[in-house]
C-alpha cells in the first residue's frame, strides 16, 4: 500500500461564495458554552451551529451529550444541503492567510498524513487529556468531517514558498474579518502541478512539528483507526480519512505570545516575608510602569500594587542540558511557584490560573487587584526554536508554556472523511 505525502490535498468544504463572513466562528476551545450562544445570536449560518452544537439545544445541556454531536452533524448537513457551503470537485490545497494588525502569516490548509502523526514524524510537545480526545472524536466520527484544523509549523521550504507567492497574486476565494479584528483570507490551489509540487516538497521535510490542535491531531489518530475497522478489506489508504485538517505555516512567519501566571495566595506567607524568599533565588528590582519582560531569563512580578524586575541569580539549566527544564516557564515554576508557594502540578492545582499574553500585563495588574489574585508574573515568551528542541527530545512542555495569536477560524476549511 502506497504511503500517502506528509502533505496531501483534501476535498475541502468550504464556505460558498459570498458567505464566508456569515460562516466563519472562533475555534471551537476559546469560548465557553454560554459565550457562544450569545456570539451566534441573530447568525444562523454561523459555524457555531457544528463547532458548538449545545447552543442549539436547552442550556445546560451536557456539551459531551451524543444530543450535541447530533444536532452539530444535523447543521453541517444542513448547511451543505442548502448550499452555504460547498464541496471541492477535486483535492485541493489552499493558501490561508492570517492579518493581526501589523502581523501577516500566510500558509497552507493542507491534509496532514495520520501515518506520519503516528511514526512521529509530525512531532507532539504536550500531552492529551482523554475527555477532550474522546470530544473531537465523536464530532468527526457523527459530522463525518474534521472542522477544526490543527496548526503544523515547518522549517521554510523554497518550493512551497514559490507556490503561495504565485497564488496570492490572483484574487482570493474570500477575504473575512473574524474576531478580534483577525482577518482570514483564503486562496484555491487547484492547479495539477502546484498541488504535486507541494506534496512532493513536503515529502523532503524529515519533521514538522504540531504547534497547537494536540487534541485535534490525536483525535485523527483514533478516527482513521475505526474507519479501518470499518471498512476492512475495501480499506485502501488513500481515502481522506488518512489525513487530518492542518493549517501549516514556516516557522518564522508564526508568533508565539508571552503565557503569564497568577496565583491565589502566597503560601501563608506576608508579602514581605514571600518577597525575602523569591530574594534567595533572584535579583529583585522595582520598576516604574509595567515590567514587561525583554529577555529570555527575566520575569515581571506584580505584587502589593507594584511591578518588580526578577533575573535569577543562581544557575538554571541550559536547552543543551535539558530543554523542557530550561524552558523560563519552568525556571519560574522551579524557583517559586514550585519553591516558595508550594505548587507542584500546574495541570491540577487551582491555586494558579494562566492569562494570554494577548491580554496584556493589565489583565494581571486587574486580577491581583480585584482580590482574586495574591501576585501575577509576566514571562518571556517561548521561541518556536525552544518548541522544536522539546519536541525533537520527545519530551512535553509544561501547561501553558505557548500562546499562539492571531487564532485560525472555524469553518474556512473542512476535511469530510470520505
Amino acid at each position: 500500500m502506497a504511503k500517502l505525502p506528509l502533505f496531501s490535498p483534501i476535498f475541502g468544504i468550504r464556505p460558498a461564495k459570498g458567505k464566508a463572513q456569515e460562516i466563519i466562528a472562533p475555534p471551537y476551545d476559546v469560548m465557553d458554552s454560554d459565550e457562544a450562544r450569545e456570539m451566534a445570536k441573530g447568525k444562523p449560518n454561523s459555524f457555531l451551529h457544528v463547532s458548538k452544537a449545545e447552543i442549539d439545544l436547552p442550556p445546560g445541556t451536557d456539551v459531551h451529550d451524543e444530543s450535541v454531536y447530533k444536532k452539530a452533524a444535523e447543521n453541517f448537513e444542513k448547511m451543505l444541503k442548502n448550499g452555504l457551503l460547498v464541496r471541492e470537485s477535486k483535492p485541493c490545497f489552499y493558501v490561508y492567510r492570517l492579518q493581526m494588525g501589523a502581523h501577516i502569516q500566510t500558509g497552507l490548509m493542507v491534509g496532514a498524513c495520520v501515518e506520519d502523526y503516528d511514526k512521529n514524524r509530525i512531532r507532539k510537545h504536550e500531552f492529551t487529556r482523554p475527555v477532550k480526545e474522546d470530544d473531537r472524536v465523536n464530532q468527526i466520527k457523527y459530522v463525518k468531517a474534521q472542522t477544526g484544523p490543527g496548526i503544523i509549523a515547518f522549517k521554510p521550504i523554497p518550493e512551497i514558498d514559490a507556490v503561495i507567492k504565485k497564488t496570492v497574486k490572483n484574487a482570493p476565494e474570500f477575504s473575512a474579518t473574524g474576531q478580534g479584528g483577525v482577518i482570514h483570507t483564503l486562496w484555491v490551489i487547484n492547479d495539477d502541478a502546484d498541488i504535486k509540487a507541494i506534496s512532493d516538497a513536503s515529502e523532503k521535510q524529515k519533521t514538522v512539528y504540531i504547534a497547537d490542535g494536540h487534541h485535534r491531531s490525536a483525535a485523527a489518530s483514533r478516527v482513521k483507526k475505526f474507519m479501518m475497522e470499518q471498512r476492512g478489506s475495501s480499506h485502501a489508504g488513500t481515502e481522506p480519512y488518512n489525513v487530518y485538517l492542518a493549517a501549516a505555516f514556516p516557522v518564522n512567519e508564526m508568533k508565539i505570545w508571552d503565557y503569564n501566571r497568577v496565583v491565589k495566595d502566597l503560601n501563608g506567607l506576608t508579602p514581605e516575608a514571600f518577597m525575602a524568599k523569591v530574594k534567595e533565588s533572584f535579583e529583585v528590582k522595582e520598576v516604574q510602569g509595567q515590567a514587561k519582560p525583554a529577555a529570555r531569563r527575566e520575569f515581571g512580578m506584580y505584587l502589593g500594587g507594584k511591578w518588580y524586575l526578577l533575573k535569577p541569580t543562581v544557575k538554571t539549566p541550559t536547552m543543551q542540558e535539558d530543554p523542557v527544564k530550561a524552558l523560563d516557564v519552568s525556571v519560574l515554576s522551579e524557583l517559586v511557584l514550585d519553591r516558595v508557594l508550594g505548587i507542584k502540578d500546574l495541570r491540577k492545582s487551582d491555586r494558579v490560573d494562566f492569562v494570554g499574553g494577548i491580554r496584556g500585563l493589565g489583565e494581571l495588574e486587574k486580577r491581583v487587584n480585584s482580590g482574586d489574585m495574591a501576585a501575577g508574573f509576566a514571562l518571556f515568551a517561548t521561541s518556536l526554536d525552544e518548541l522544536i528542541s522539546v519536541a525533537d527530545d520527545n519530551q512535553v512542555m509544561p501547561p501553558k508554556s505557548t500562546w499562539f495569536e492571531p487564532k485560525l477560524a472555524d469553518g474556512v476549511v473542512s476535511n469530510p472523511l470520505l
